[in-house]
C-alpha cells in the first residue's frame, strides 16, 4: 500500500510530521495573543487614582465623542458608498467608466493627511475664511471646521470607499434581471431597490460600514490634527503625558471592546454575504437632468476626497520650493523604507510558513490560528503598540534596562508584523492555491527532485505573490502613524511621525512633501486594486 497522502490527499512537498506545520500558524496567533491578554491584564493592578480622574474630567467626553463619531462616520460611509455604488453599478451616464476607478482613490490618501489639508484650507486662517471675510465682511459667520462635523466629514470621504467596493461588487452579482423581475409585478423603481437590492447588498453594505468604523476606532492622526478627544489619543496622552503604561493600557482595552463589536458584526455579515460572479453588465441608462446630475455627484466626491486635497498639497510644495527636500527628509525617507523592507520581510517569511502550513493540515483547529493571527489588521495601532511594549517592558525587568531600550526598534517591527501579516498572508495564500497538488505529483512522478519541484514550480508561481505581498506591507508600514509614533525609538522617525510634528505646530505647508510621498507610495496597492476588479468585471 502506498503512502498516505498528507492532508486529504495533499501533495507534501517536505513529507512527514504534518503537524508540525501548525508551528508558524501558532506563533501568528500567539503574536496576537499575548499582547492583547497583556493589555486585559492591566486590570489585575486597577489605576483608581486615574479612572476616579477620568470618569470626572475627561471619560464622559471620551465615550460621547467615540459615539458620535462612530454613528456620524457609519451614516455617511453608508449613504455616500450606496449611493456612488448604485450609479456606477447598475446606471450608465457620461464618464461612468472613468468615474468608477476614481472613486477608489481616496483609499490611497490617510485621514490624518486629508485632515491636514481640510484644516489649512477651512480654518480661520485659510484661504477659504479669507475670501470669505473679504466678500461678506470680518463678522461673517462660517461654519467651525474644527467640530465633530469637521471630523466626521474628513473621515466618511476616507472610508466611504470600503461601502462603495463591497456595495458595487453586490450590486454587481445582482445584475438587472431582479429588479426587472420586480418592474414586471407592479414595483416602482424606488420600490424595486428599498426591497430587492438593498436588501440582497445589505450584508455586503453592512460589512463595508463596519470596516469605516473599525478604522475610525483605529484612527489617531486625524482627530489629533482637530484637536478632537477619542480613546486613541488618551491613550497616547496616558502613556507620554502621565507616563503610565498601565493607566493606558487599561484604557486600550475599553477601545477593545469597541472594536470587538465592530469585528463581530463585519464576520457575521460577511458570512452571509456569498459573492458571485457578474452577468454581463445591462445598466439603466439615465438622460438629461438626471445624467448630469449623477456625473456631477460622483465627480464632486472623487475632487473632495482627492482632486482638490493633492492639488492643494502640490501649491504648498511649489510654494516652499525644494527646500523640504533636505537631509533630514531624506534620513527620514531612509527610515520609512528600512523599516517597511524589513516588516515586509518578516512578514512575507512567516506568511509563507503559515499558508504552506495550512496546505499541508488544514484541519480545523490550524484554521482557528490562522484566522487569530490575522485579527491583528482590525486592531488598532495605539492597542497594538501599547500591548507590545508590556511585552517588551517584562523582557527589560528580567534582562535588564538594555534590553527595553535596544528592544523598541523591534518591538515596533513586531507590531507591524501583527497588524499587517494578513496583507502578506492573502496574497501569498492566493498565489499557493494556484499549485495543484497533481502538479507537484505529476513532477514527483517524473524523477523531480524536492529542490527542483521548488525552484521549478514553487519559485515562479509563488513570485509575483510574495512581491505584492512584499510591496503592499511596505506601503502599509509606511502610512502607519500610531504604532511609530509610540514605539520607535530615539532618532528613528518616519515621514508618518514627521507629518504628526509639523501638524501639531500648525506647519501645514512644510508637511507637503512627506505627505504627498505617502500618497504616492499609496497609489500603488489602489492600483493593483483597480485591475484586479477590472479583470473581475
Amino acid at each position: 500500500m502506498g503512502r498516505r497522502l498528507p492532508s486529504k490527499g495533499r501533495f507534501a512537498l517536505f513529507p512527514g510530521r504534518e503537524s508540525l506545520w501548525q508551528l508558524p500558524a501558532l506563533l501568528g496567533a500567539l503574536l496576537v495573543l499575548v499582547p492583547l491578554l497583556l493589555v486585559f491584564s492591566s486590570w489585575s493592578a486597577p489605576q483608581w487614582s486615574v479612572w476616579q480622574h477620568l470618569g470626572e474630567t475627561r471619560l464622559p467626553t471620551l465615550l460621547g465623542n467615540t459615539g458620535v463619531l462612530l454613528v456620524g462616520v457609519g451614516s455617511g460611509v453608508f449613504l455616500l458608498g450606496v449611493s456612488l455604488a448604485w450609479l456606477t453599478a447598475m446606471c450608465e451616464f457620461p464618464g461612468r467608466k472613468l468615474l468608477d476607478w476614481l472613486l477608489m482613490l481616496p483609499l490611497a490618501i490617510p485621514a490624518y493627511i486629508l485632515a491636514f489639508i481640510a484644516l489649512g484650507t477651512l480654518d480661520y486662517a485659510g484661504p477659504v475664511q479669507r475670501f470669505w471675510r473679504n466678500l461678506f465682511g470680518h463678522d461673517a459667520w462660517f461654519p467651525d471646521i474644527r467640530s465633530s462635523v469637521g471630523v466626521i466629514t474628513v473621515l466618511v470621504l476616507v472610508f466611504y470607499p470600503y461601502v462603495y467596493l463591497l456595495a458595487r461588487t453586490a450590486f454587481l452579482n445582482q445584475g438587472r434581471a431582479t429588479l426587472d423581475a420586480a418592474r414586471t409585478l407592479g414595483a416602482t423603481s424606488w420600490q424595486a431597490f428599498f426591497r430587492v437590492a438593498l436588501p440582497v447588498a445589505r450584508p455586503a453594505i453592512a460589512a463595508g460600514v463596519a470596516l469605516a468604523l473599525m478604522e475610525t476606532l483605529a484612527d489617531f492622526g486625524a482627530v489629533s490634527v482637530f484637536n478632537y478627544d477619542t480613546f486613541t489619543t488618551a491613550i497616547y496622552q496616558a502613556w507620554f503625558g502621565l507616563f503610565n503604561l498601565v493607566a493606558a493600557a487599561q484604557l486600550a482595552s475599553v477601545l477593545l471592546l469597541f472594536v470587538f463589536m465592530a469585528m463581530f458584526m463585519e464576520k457575521k455579515q460577511r458570512r452571509m454575504y456569498q459573492a458571485g460572479n457578474a452577468s454581463r453588465r445591462t445598466a439603466y441608462p439615465l438622460k438629461g437632468f438626471w445624467a448630469w446630475a449623477a456625473f456631477t455627484y460622483c465627480s464632486l466626491v472623487v475632487a473632495l476626497a482627492f482632486l482638490l486635497p493633492v492639488s492643494r498639497l502640490f501649491g504648498w510644495v511649489l510654494k516652499s520650493g525644494w527646500s523640504a527636500v533636505d537631509s533630514r527628509f531624506l534620513l527620514l525617507l531612509e527610515h520609512t523604507l528600512v523599516l517597511g523592507a524589513v516588516a515586509g520581510l518578516g512578514v512575507v517569511v512567516l506568511a509563507l510558513l503559515v499558508a504552506y502550513g495550512q496546505r499541508q493540515h488544514s484541519g480545523r483547529f490550524s484554521k482557528m490560528l490562522v484566522q487569530i493571527a490575522g485579527m491583528g489588521y482590525a486592531l488598532p495601532g495605539s492597542i497594538l503598540a501599547v500591548g507590545v511594549m508590556m511585552v517588551f517592558a517584562w523582557i527589560g525587568r528580567h534582562h535588564g534596562s538594555h534590553a527595553l531600550i535596544t528592544g523598541t526598534l523591534w518591538a515596533m517591527l513586531t507590531a507591524y508584523m501583527i497588524r499587517f501579516f494578513v496583507v502578506g498572508f492573502c496574497s501569498i495564500d492566493s498565489s499557493l492555491a494556484l499549485i495543484r497538488p497533481s502538479i507537484e505529483e505529476a513532477a514527483r512522478t517524473l524523477g523531480a527532485s524536492h529542490r527542483r519541484i521548488l525552484s521549478a514550480i514553487y519559485l515562479p508561481i509563488l513570485t509575483p505573490g510574495i512581491l505584492t505581498a512584499l510591496l503592499m506591507v511596505l506601503v502599509d508600514v509606511m502610512k502607519e502613524m500610531p504604532a511609530t509614533l509610540l514605539l520607535r525609538p530615539f532618532g528613528w522617525d518616519t515621514l508618518a511621525v514627521r507629518i504628526y510634528e509639523l501638524t501639531s505646530e500648525g506647519e501645514w505647508q512644510r508637511a507637503a512633501m512627506p505627505a504627498l510621498f505617502l500618497i504616492a507610495a499609496g497609489l500603488i496597492p489602489v492600483i493593483l486594486l483597480m485591475r484586479r476588479s477590472a479583470e473581475n468585471y
